[in-house]
């Protein structure tokens, strides 16, 4: 594996070199061993990294990362963990996809809505549950 400076790394795996000291400083990317005063980063870190921009693009919080990648160094069950972890982010997804599609259908509605007031609409929705 090569030896990489923070910038070929963040270059190579498309962030920020910013991006990567966070990593580090939260504990989601090991720190990196210095040579004449600068990190040194090994190329296999870019699988970690993808798995990291994966499982923020699926909603996974810092933290949830962080027990993830724990089970990827354990050797611990990571299929039960993932499972786990997975039925509960794709449980609080549909929560906000069902949130999400009552804030567009209140939005479509006002946006049908022809009254001059917000008192008439409001009549109108109490006699006829629409606008």
């Amino acid at each position: 594996m090569s030896d990489l400076s923070i910038g070929q790394l963040a270059a190579k795996a498309e962030l920020n070199a910013s991006t990567l000291r966070y990593y580090e400083s939260v504990g989601l990317l090991p720190c990196p061993e210095r040579k004449n005063g600068q990190r040194r980063y090994d190329e296999g870190l870019l699988d970690r990294i993808h798995f990291i921009k994966v499982a923020q693009q699926t909603g996974f919080s810092i933290q949830e990362i962080a027990v993830l990648l724990e089970v990827f160094e354990a050797d611990h069950s990571l299929s039960e963990r993932w499972e786990l972890m997975a039925k509960q982010k794709r449980s609080e997804l549909e929560d906000r996809k069902k949130q999400i599609n009552s804030m567009i259908q209140i939005l479509d509605n006002g946006l049908r809505c022809k009254c001059l007031t917000w008192s008439e609409c409001l009549q109108k929705i109490e006699n006829t549950g629409s606008c």
